[in-house]
């Protein structure tokens, strides 16, 4: 475990990844924006990846690929980048088998450790280093010298110089230009899910229900969607936030917003978020969120969800009001073939039922 402080560039010492192979399992969003960054610096780095269109566009991008077995049983340092789902099974059968004594494993998230999905050998280093950034993010700041906030994490350090591997690690990807966080793999995890279950649904919801009612009060809809999202203005104001403080960024508003957004906040005080987000904190450290998602009944429901999602309300009124915007469309992933058949499995009519109240879902 690393020592209560902020990590800067001045803690780090690339010179510790000199002459060490760096494999990079995974060319998705992050794994290519982290190999990238690396390479930069000057590091050494072999991408482990399957046949697909990631394994072609690291190609592209001039850097070796070999299977991800091959990959890792050939590197000092292995970064875990693929899916948090995929993981375990990748692990079990292409990269445990292949790791030399003394590798310095790193997590991108503390997952597959905190859940006990994956369970390292002990002559393994393991660390995290898990950005608080996407992984576009990831590689713009570090070309922009910005950095970005990582959580990092010293798990298990077999060798004795797991924390300084890790630093190095930390610094040639480019997240102590801003700084490294010590977090354990449990709290990693923790902050991660409860944003993505808790905080996220939850504004999602007030969002949702003030477009429903400014256009029931007759508000045109292009207006409605401009004002609370579609202008950027929310998103600005996050910036602001980050920038330079949650309350003193409201300095930057006029005195009516100010006074406006103050006075009548006191009505939304006692809103009985403090249970729902108590009890998503319980699900998550207790293990039973991961121990649904890995039920096959969980990979069946998700198809139903991102079924209905994608055809709530707001998807329409949104096409419409970005084909009249003129605004680019993008495509999204569409429900798997299966999903006709899924809708009439009468074992999960109680779950299609619930996923048809929350979505408010009308045929089309």
């Amino acid at each position: 475990m690393l020592a209560r402080k902020i990590y800067f560039e001045e803690h780090a010492d690339t010179g510790r990844l000199d002459k060490k192979k760096v494999a990079v399992i995974g060319y998705g969003n992050q794994g290519r924006a982290q190999s990238l960054n690396l390479r930069d610096s000057g590091i050494d780095v072999v991408i482990g990846n399957m046949e697909d269109r990631n394994r072609s566009r690291a190609e592209k991008d001039g850097f070796r690929v070999l299977d991800i077995g091959d990959a890792a049983g050939n590197a000092d340092i292995v970064l875990l980048l693929i899916p948090d789902e995929r993981m375990p099974a990748v692990y079990r059968q292409d990269i445990a088998p292949n790791l030399k004594k003394g590798t310095a494993v790193c997590f991108a998230s503390g997952y597959n450790i905190a859940y006990g999905l994956i369970t390292p050998e002990p002559h393994l280093d393991i660390i995290m280093l898990a950005p608080r950034m996407i992984g576009v993010g990831v590689r713009e700041r570090y070309l922009a010298r910005e950095g970005f906030y990582s959580f990092i994490d010293v798990r298990q350090d077999h060798t004795g110089n797991a924390e300084k591997i890790l630093l190095a690690l930390a610094k040639a990807v480019g997240t102590l230009r801003a700084g490294g966080i010590p977090a354990t793999m449990e709290q990693e995890a923790l902050l991660d899910l409860f944003n993505e279950q808790a905080f996220g649904p939850a504004f999602g919801r007030v969002l949702l229900t003030a477009i429903d009612i400014l256009i029931k009060n007759g508000l045109p809809p292009e207006a409605v969607l401009c004002e609370m999202y579609l202008s950027g203005e929310m998103s600005y104001t996050y910036k602001k936030m980050a920038q330079i403080g949650l309350v003193k960024q409201t300095d930057f508003h006029s005195h009516t917003s100010q006074y406006g957004a103050m006075s009548r906040g006191i009505r939304y005080m006692k809103m009985g978020l403090e249970g729902k987000f108590q009890k998503s904190i319980d699900e998550i450290s207790s293990g039973e969120f991961a121990r649904e998602w890995e039920s096959p009944l969980a990979r069946l429901k998700f198809s139903l969800i991102k079924f209905f999602a994608t055809r709530q309300k707001i998807n329409r009124i949104e096409a419409k009001v970005r084909k009249n915007l003129r605004l680019k469309e993008f495509k999204t992933e569409t429900a798997p073939e299966e999903i006709g058949e899924l809708l009439k499995r009468p074992e999960l009519k109680n779950v299609i039922d619930e996923l048809r109240d929350f979505y408010e879902y009308e045929e089309e």
